[in-house]
């Protein structure tokens, strides 16, 4: 490795930590990922730990970082490519990261994942394996960084290959992976596992092979130290047959080394007491000033602007998973309401997107759709809307009805995952203590989904009451990412733990 030209020295103590992801908020996002790498690393700081995140070096992230130094030229073990590393602060807080510059790799427009057609980058495997090689690399210890990371965290199949590379090194750091959402695996043929001349020892089925094929995030589940998903319910739910896409039985395998820890959420970015994106910040006790961006939102969306409406709102992927097919499946009994009014934003599924679409033509006064993603506009709708659907199918962590929560916009989900963890179900019983913040439904079909909007608007007309207690207390609750990173330092503890004991035998 050539010398740096400068290197950020630790201005912490406590634990050294290498977060890896393939995006992070503001500067790539495509989905929850971004923001949990944003945050987490920003909570883990504050609690006195020295953190630092690894990204490729994509231009839309380049372009948004201020100050950049390259740190050197590296060519990673087992790689023919040669990159240079990058080193910059994230925009919104103090933390250091290290940027991946591989302009063959990265150097792409758009999404990280997929070209412009939306099918994925044909070499996506090779794109990610140099990003992994990397990884590895600065966790053997690259002399020009000046730092070396105790633990190093992956997140997703991106980063699952790192484990693989780094496992059987005696002076390997603590390795901790995140699994954000099962269903994306990183799977490639046996092809393009000769391809990518990985060891051939790791086609096996105790290392990458998964029914002939390879898969990434195995790697990161078998070859770390300790493993943990998003949310205590999706933790259980991965460990069976019917949501643990084949990896049900590996994940059942590691006892006490798999766990769920629920994400947080960043009350810098997402608090409706000082959003500078909203066009009126309010309050717990100020709930009436709420309906300033609800009259806002009507207005952006082209609806009426009428304050006896009840405004849903929906804001995700437009896929199955998301359950967004059972919205539209309910919608004709939702809109024989004349005072109901629905405002969604995504994108995905081009049969999705045309219907959602025809059926804001077909009732323009009642649907508003954006077809894409804004984070602006995404504020104005957490802000505006009475109340939030997430009838997902299955739902890792879930991010939106925390935001709901906190922005008093009455959160009604599927009893799934992170939404079963993190929605008290109004009940009469939740309803007369006072510690309902939403509503909940047990089947994943569009009568189970009325259902509890038919619960919502009865609640919303004629308890008004007992509506804004609901809000109140969504709007109370300590979702702060404080909690959930003391979670993770524990996770860190453990495994090094574990590791710094494997090693004095060894």
């Amino acid at each position: 490795m050539e010398q740096s030209v400068t290197s950020s020295s630790p201005d912490r103590s406590g634990l050294r930590v290498l977060v890896a992801s393939s995006e992070v908020h503001p500067l790539v996002k495509t989905g929850g990922l971004a923001d949990v790498a944003s945050s987490l690393p920003a909570a883990l700081r504050q609690l006195g730990h020295d953190v630092r995140l690894i990204i490729p070096a994509y231009p839309r992230a380049v372009k948004q970082l201020d100050t950049i130094e390259p740190v050197g030229s590296l060519h990673p073990l087992g790689s023919r490519a040669r990159v240079q590393l990058l080193e910059a602060r994230h925009p919104d807080h103090p933390v250091p990261i290290y940027l991946v510059d591989a302009p063959e790799h990265f150097a792409r427009e758009g999404n990280p994942y997929v070209d412009l057609s939306g099918r994925d980058w044909g070499d996506n495997p090779e794109r990610f394996l140099l990003f992994c090689q990397v990884i590895a690399e600065i966790g053997r210890g690259v002399p020009a960084l000046g730092w070396r990371p105790e633990i190093i965290h992956g997140n997703d199949w991106q980063t699952g290959l790192a484990p693989a590379l780094l496992h059987d090194e005696a002076e390997r750091p603590a390795l901790v992976f995140t699994i954000h959402n099962l269903a994306y695996q990183g799977l490639f043929d046996r092809a393009t596992f000769d391809r990518l001349r990985l060891p051939p020892a790791l086609w096996s089925l105790a290392g990458l092979e998964f029914h002939q094929r390879m898969s990434f995030i195995k790697g990161g589940i078998v070859f770390s130290d300790r493993v943990n998903t998003v949310s205590p319910t999706y933790a259980e739910e991965v460990k069976t047959l019917r949501f643990g896409c084949g990896l049900d039985g590996l994940l059942r395998q590691l006892g006490t080394r798999f766990q769920g820890i629920l994400n947080g959420i960043d009350y810098r970015v997402w608090d409706p007491a000082t959003d500078r994106l909203i066009p009126q910040r309010y309050g717990p006790e100020t709930l009436e000033l709420k309906a300033s961006n609800k009259r806002a939102l009507q207005l952006e969306f082209g609806l009426p602007q009428n304050e006896r409406a009840i405004v849903f709102g929906y804001i995700g992927r437009l896929v199955e998973q998301k359950g967004v097919d059972l919205i539209l499946s309910m919608l004709p009994r939702l809109l024989v309401h004349s005072d109901v009014q629905l405002v969604m934003q995504g994108s995905g599924d081009a049969q999705i997107e045309q219907a959602m679409l025809e059926a804001t033509r077909a009732h323009p006064d009642q649907i508003g759709v954006y077809i894409g993603y804004d984070e602006d506009r995404a504020h104005r709708i957490e802000a505006g809307c009475d109340a939030f659907l997430m009838p997902s199918r299955f739902e890792p962590c879930g991010l939106n009805q925390m935001y709901s929560l906190r922005y008093g916009s009455v959160p009604i989900v599927h009893r799934t995952g992170g939404l079963a963890d993190t929605v008290v179900n109004a009940t009469p019983e939740r309803l007369a203590e006072g510690s309902a913040t939403g509503l909940l439904f047990d089947h994943s079909n569009a009568d189970s989904l009325w259902h509890a909007v038919r619960y919502a608007l009865r609640l919303y007309r004629d308890q008004p009451d007992q509506w804004r207690s609901l809000m109140r207390a969504g709007m109370r609750q300590d979702l702060s990412w404080e909690r959930s990173a003391r979670r993770y330092v524990a996770l860190y503890e453990a495994a090094l733990a574990e590791r710094r004991s494997i090693s004095s035998v060894a």
